[in-house]
């Protein structure tokens, strides 16, 4: 079996799909990347188990079949190439794999296709159509606010509610909870499910600007497709916290304030705060707000005063630093309000500038302030 390919674009359709290679898969033929050639066609899947990425490029062949080969070594040979034709002559019975170039010679050891997993299902009991800006904004807005701990499983991924007026996106960590939610987008039944962080990670890292995306739903699996790539990931199968119940609805202290200045003035504040907590203290009054963070432990402390608006009463609320940060660094809005009802109890962050058809709401738990230690 031979193929003739452009060296750049099989390097660029390849680094697409290969986050989904893991460093040390459970399965040894998971390390490699499967070649099938129908028609002309050359189709590269590269999985997990649990996600599966593939994408398609014309190629010159004279025949059909299929192979598995090596991603890293692959990749790295493609990596140092030029822009050139690349020959790759594949013999199927020892499954030997040569790269030829204009001047040189590549042999590497390919494996048995049939080894490789089978290309999971999906039934598409429901479908969505939109473009890849609206899903890389919904993606931006929550992933980064999933769990790492895999005692909770439901919360390592984002909740997509549909329904026929919208789609809701949300995650959560325990201490803090993103609601990002589409009035453009909706489906034809309602729905619920939980698509896991990786997934959503290799779409955010392979989605071009402004194409069309068809999202379709069994009850096992997800499927985005998008130009010549598809992903296929497993659902998270449990049942994800109520946080409807954990956002607060009456917020009658509320500060309005310049993201970035916000922003720019906790990242030096916290530089000071306790290295295990990240702890920093907002003190709000009239058009007032002072940050401040101390460290007993190197005697360090820091605070700065920024003019805002705020409309409540005088109050003094604590944050980890760490995680306001990030959600602020996550949001692309020039103004944000922080609406708050007691020192216990947890701030809204809001963009007070949004896109017609996007509602974001940003929730963040406090830290107790009667110690920096």
């Amino acid at each position: 079996m031979k193929f003739i390919v452009s060296s750049s674009v099989l390097l660029k359709n390849l680094q697409h799909i290969n986050g989904v290679v893991a460093t040390n898969p459970i399965v040894p033929i998971l390390e490699n990347f499967l070649f099938r050639i129908e028609d002309g066609t050359l189709t590269v899947t590269a999985s997990d188990l649990q996600t599966t990425m593939t994408t398609q490029i014309p190629v010159e062949a004279s025949e059909n079949g299929s192979i598995a080969i090596p991603a890293k070594l692959l990749l790295d040979t493609l990596r140092s190439l030029p822009e050139q034709p690349v020959t790759v002559n594949i013999d199927t019975d020892t499954f030997g794999t040569e790269i030829l170039t204009d001047n040189g010679r590549y042999k590497l050891s390919g494996e048995n296709p049939i080894d490789f997993p089978k290309l999971p299902t999906v039934n598409k009991n429901m479908s969505v159509e939109m473009t890849s800006d609206v899903l890389l904004s919904a993606i931006n807005n929550t992933v980064f606010a999933t769990s790492t701990d895999d005692l909770r499983p439901a919360m390592t991924g984002v909740l997509l509610q549909l329904t026929g007026d919208n789609a809701t996106f949300v995650a959560t960590d325990g201490h803090r909870l993103i609601r990002y939610r589409r009035t453009d987008l909706g489906a034809s039944a309602s729905s619920s499910i939980i698509i896991p962080r990786k997934a959503l990670q290799l779409l955010k890292a392979s989605l071009p600007e402004n194409v069309p995306v068809t999202a379709e739903f069994s009850q096992a699996n997800a499927s985005f497709t998008f130009g010549p790539t598809q992903l296929i990931c497993r659902l998270i199968d449990e049942r994800f916290p109520d946080y409807e119940n954990a956002i607060p609805t009456n917020n009658p202290n509320v500060m309005t304030i310049g993201r970035t200045d916000l922003l720019n003035s906790l990242k030096r504040i916290m530089i000071y705060a306790n290295r295990t907590t990240h702890q920093i203290r907002l003190s709000l009054k009239a058009n007032s707000l002072t940050i401040s963070a101390e460290d007993l432990d190197y005697s360090n402390e820091a605070n700065e005063k920024l003019l805002c608006e705020y409309d409540g009463e005088p109050m003094e609320i604590g944050f980890n630093a760490k995680l306001l940060s990030e959600v602020l660094s996550n949001l692309s809005a020039k103004m944000v309000s922080l609406e708050m009802s007691a020192p216990n109890r947890a701030g809204l962050l809001i963009p007070a500038d949004k896109e017609e058809n996007e509602d974001i709401l940003m929730l963040v738990m406090p830290v107790m302030l009667n110690t920096y230690a």
